[in-house]
């Protein structure tokens, strides 16, 4: 017999996601030193299994976490697994013994599975702001237009996404029903309800008509896949949707569309109008890497000057792809990618990391050398945020012909042209989710950010690098990378 007995805890929480009270039972059980593995987490009025219970109210000291453990925190409390509070108490409690950066080390079990969880929040979110439908229910408060949406969100997401529509929708009264709550806006503040009922939100209004012929005018025939519209676009949003109803019409006819696409000589992009330059790219959609790699050199650079266009270099299928910012002089001049200062200084971090640089993937969000002459020298300019964004059609149908499974962008400009948003790198360092992207992701510096350090600083930033890129390496070994979750 055991000199002692540990006492097991209940701790009962509201449904959905609370975090509020997670957090005031974790100030108390932490510090207290109570085992993740003797304490029960229960949601609602269901009955508890142990008769000692501890008030998911009750206050203690907030505790000093990373910024990396209260984002997963605040993210992983809205999954439906009724496992997640406790996932979350061992996390937190294994950092506060000392494994301050455990929310990194992306290997570890638990982290993997908390950050998958993350993710398919994410994805959740995402589809409701994508696939919400409001519809006109007469009128509101002040003789202001009403409308009403029916979803049905995977995850305990509606409180998080609710701000996006009133931001988005504040001229007029809405109502959002689903079946674990309702979201209400009257022009002024957000409130909060209890369950709706498919029902209660009307079939269907004028409004439809011009929405469904506006999604028929921009789907593209020669994209047309099945499984992929599936997986992005569940059936199980389509009965709110109303360009649905055209789907099935537009499938039909996707055939004889793409033959008329084909039937037209591939032009290279106009120059220098970025509007016509993206409808001439979107009319040719070439169907495998070489083609697209035609059309990449037989336009004009945005910016003249450069010698020729630099392509990606490496596999099909490689495991791993790298996005630099843009070919330097000697890339220019030679027509690779990362052959230059930078491009040796990465190929030894790689070798150093345990990656081979010849089945991997090198490429640049901007395919053509900017620069600035300076008697005979070309000194390097950055690219601007609409430069990066008149070549983000090429890198992205480039990735999607390669199919890796991890992206790792090297520098800010690499994360512009990969997500559409300006972030410091020093915020978004290590693993990254690209929204909306088949492939994992990873943000690090660019090479020629070592190479403009002082000399003392450099050999600490190297090492730095270094590890991202076996972070890398060991990111795409994992069985579930990606958009798995």
């Amino acid at each position: 017999m055991p000199a002692h007995t540990v006492q097991a805890r209940t701790i009962r929480l509201a449904p959905g996601a609370d975090l509020d009270g997670f957090r005031g039972a974790i100030r108390r059980l932490v510090p207290a030193g109570i085992p993740p593995e003797t304490v029960t987490w229960v949601e609602g009025e269901a009955p508890s299994l142990f008769p000692d219970e501890v008030p998911s109210d009750a206050t203690g000291p907030a505790l000093a976490l990373p910024r990396a453990v209260a984002g997963l925190v605040a993210s992983v409390v809205m999954h439906r697994d009724p496992e997640r509070y406790g996932l979350l108490h061992r996390l937190i409690r294994r950092v506060a013994d000392g494994e301050r950066h455990l929310a990194e080390v992306a290997s570890d079990p638990l982290v993997h599975r908390l950050h998958l969880m993350r993710k398919a929040v994410g994805r959740d979110l995402h589809k409701m702001h994508a696939f919400l439908r409001f519809r006109r229910a007469g009128v509101g408060q002040e003789g202001r237009e009403r409308f009403m949406a029916w979803f049905e969100p995977d995850h305990h997401i509606l409180a998080e996404a609710a701000p996006f529509f009133s931001a988005r929708f504040p001229s007029f009264d809405w109502s959002i029903l689903t079946p674990d709550g309702s979201a209400h806006w009257d022009g002024r503040a957000l409130r909060f309800g209890p369950a709706g009922r498919r029902e209660d939100v009307p079939e269907q209004d004028a409004f439809e008509a011009g929405w469904t012929d506006y999604y028929s005018s921009t789907f593209n025939p020669a994209r047309t896949n099945l499984a992929a519209m599936r997986a992005e676009m569940p059936k199980k949003y389509w009965h709110n949707m109303p360009e649905t109803a055209a789907i099935p019409g537009l499938v039909r006819e996707a055939g004889r569309r793409v033959g008329e696409m084909i039937a037209r000589a591939p032009e290279a992009p106009v120059k220098r109008v970025p509007a016509r330059a993206l409808a001439a790219m979107a009319a040719q959609e070439p169907d495998s890497l070489a083609a697209l790699n035609a059309v990449i050199r037989a336009s004009e650079p945005l910016v003249p000057g450069a010698t020729q266009a630099v392509l990606g270099e490496g596999p099909i299928g490689a495991g791993i792809a790298f996005v630099g910012e843009q070919p330097g002089d000697q890339e220019d001049l030679q027509g690779r990618p990362f052959v230059g200062p930078a491009g040796q200084l990465l190929s030894g971090a790689l070798r150093e990391a345990g990656i081979d640089r010849d089945r991997a993937y090198l490429t640049n969000a901007v395919k053509h050398f900017k620069f600035e002459a300076r008697g005979k020298r070309r000194i390097h300019q950055k690219p601007t945020a609409g430069e990066v964004a008149h070549y983000r059609w090429w890198l992205e149908r480039e990735l999607a012909f390669v199919g890796p499974r991890l992206v790792v962008a090297l520098g800010a400009t690499a994360v512009l042209a990969l997500t559409g948003r300006q972030v410091p790198i020093t915020r978004a360092r290590g693993p990254a989710t690209f929204e909306g992207k088949p492939y994992g992701g990873l943000v690090t510096v660019h090479p020629s950010y070592l190479l403009r350090l002082p000399d003392a600083a450099r050999p600490e930033a190297y090492a730095d690098f270094v590890a991202d890129l076996r972070q890398a390496a060991a990111l795409v070994a994992e069985p579930a990378l990606g958009a798995a979750g």
